[in-house]
């Protein structure tokens, strides 16, 4: 239980440090697949 607790715990950390960052990329992906889904005839 203590080993899921410090993964938890870093695992939060690191959200909370690059979720700018998964956001820029989430937001990249879902333009270039928009794109492709109105770009097609």
């Amino acid at each position: 239980m203590h080993i899921i607790q410090q993964s938890y715990n870093g695992l939060s950390l690191l959200l909370e440090l690059n979720w700018d960052r998964i956001l820029m990329v989430g937001t990249i992906a879902l333009t270039l697949a928009l794109t492709v889904v109105f770009s097609t005839p």
